[in-house]
């Protein structure tokens, strides 16, 4: 093993993702389809966003794709076609990224949370039914960090009870649950491409995908100012429209998607080796990919003990790592009104105390990975104090 950094001291770190290694090797598709949209001069909706959809739809198995302007927006526009609105209830989890909850809320809707299921930190859906009354509108359940929920659990639940499912599968493109891609198996999937997500633009960027004719015309209608024509308002919709020049990069690199997904798959595995060949495994908990699933390692999280420390010395050995997420969504001052308190979803709280995710993007040097393993290795071994 190297020498571990000194505790006091900070050195330089690798990135946690590295976009700039992932755009050298794909620099002149990139380039040629930016040109090819310039050349166009048709920047908003158009032949290059009409053709992602219809390869993003053909990608998830999916009959239609709708492109929109973010993940988070989405997520609104699934609640908005559905008629969520004031004094309706939709089943989410705590632990997530706060704009599954906030879409929720900005229609006046109350987000009503469920706890996770620790080992795969997703709604647990033993918990599901009680969570549901007769003012829910919708479940949203998330696949996080990559891996899909318990969906035919979660399915069976809302087929009971009438109500429709909306896959949060923003962090999980490409993975699949029982053979399904995600976004295929309830009413709608809302995807981001945020640049951060395993298949990202050069900005924000969102889609819905849907296998129902009429939910497809009803989101087109409402990203579009809630009109079929310019200037007919048939009812109140928004300006969520993907830019063409998002569409053509994500064109590019939607070709190189499978590649990059073995890539981070590749990885998770060597870490989880290294970390089993040094015993750290009795120590931190790894990722488990549970039956049935594909997992496409937007993040690999693993859960540790003084998670803190272990981050600050990570720090200060080179190495990056990020906290997803710190604070769970029923202990957000924004969600303050619903009146939860600690310890009202104990699950989140204590992941939220314990996860840390590690660098796993593609481009990863075997160097940069053992970097990251013997630091974890030394600071366990050393009881390091930061």
């Amino acid at each position: 093993m190297p020498a571990s950094a000194s505790n006091k001291t900070s050195v330089q770190q690798f990135p946690f993702l590295d976009l700039k290694a992932q755009y050298r090797t794909i620099k002149a598709e990139i380039d040629a389809a930016i040109q090819r949209v310039m050349e166009s001069q048709h920047f908003i909706l158009g032949p290059e966003v009409e053709s992602f959809e219809k390869e993003i739809a053909a990608y998830t198995k999916t009959h239609f794709a709708i492109a929109c302007a973010s993940g988070s927006d989405a997520l609104l526009l699934a609640l908005m076609a559905l008629g969520v609105s004031p004094g309706d209830e939709v089943t989410t989890a705590p632990f997530t990224f706060v704009a599954t909850a906030g879409a929720i809320a900005r229609l006046g809707a109350r987000p009503v949370f469920v706890d996770i299921d620790p080992s795969s930190y997703n709604l647990d859906p033993r918990k599901l039914e009680a969570a549901l009354t007769p003012k829910t509108k919708a479940i949203i359940p998330v696949h996080l960090f990559g891996m899909a929920a318990d969906m035919d659990s979660i399915m069976g639940i809302a087929k009971t009870r009438g109500l429709p499912v909306i896959e949060d599968a923003a962090q999980a493109i490409g993975a699949t649950y029982r053979g399904r891609p995600v976004g295929s198996i309830g009413l709608c999937g809302c995807f981001s491409f945020f640049p951060s997500k395993n298949l990202g633009g050069a900005g924000d960027g969102g889609l819905l995908t849907t296998g129902d004719s009429e939910f497809d015309d009803r989101l087109r209608v409402l990203r579009n100012h809630g009109g079929h024509s310019k200037y007919e308002c048939e009812v109140v919709g928004m300006n969520s429209r993907l830019d063409a020049l998002q569409a053509a990069i994500l064109r590019v690199k939607l070709h190189y998607l499978d590649q990059w997904t073995a890539g981070r798959q590749k990885n998770a595995e060597r870490y989880s080796e290294l970390f089993k060949s040094c015993g750290l495994d009795r120590v931190i908990t790894l990722p488990r990919v549970q039956t049935g699933r594909t997992h496409i390692y937007n993040q690999y999280v693993i859960r540790a003990l003084r998670r803190d420390e272990l981050k600050e010395y990570l720090r200060s050995c080179g190495v990056p790592s990020d906290i997803y997420y710190p604070i769970p969504l029923h202990l957000q001052r924004a969600f303050a009104y619903l009146g939860h308190k600690p310890g009202s979803f104990p699950q989140a709280e204590a992941a939220s105390r314990e996860v840390l995710a590690l660098p796993i993007f593609p481009e990863m040097s075997v160097v940069q990975q053992d970097l990251v393993v013997d630091s974890i290795a030394n600071f366990y071994a050393a009881g390091a104090r930061v």
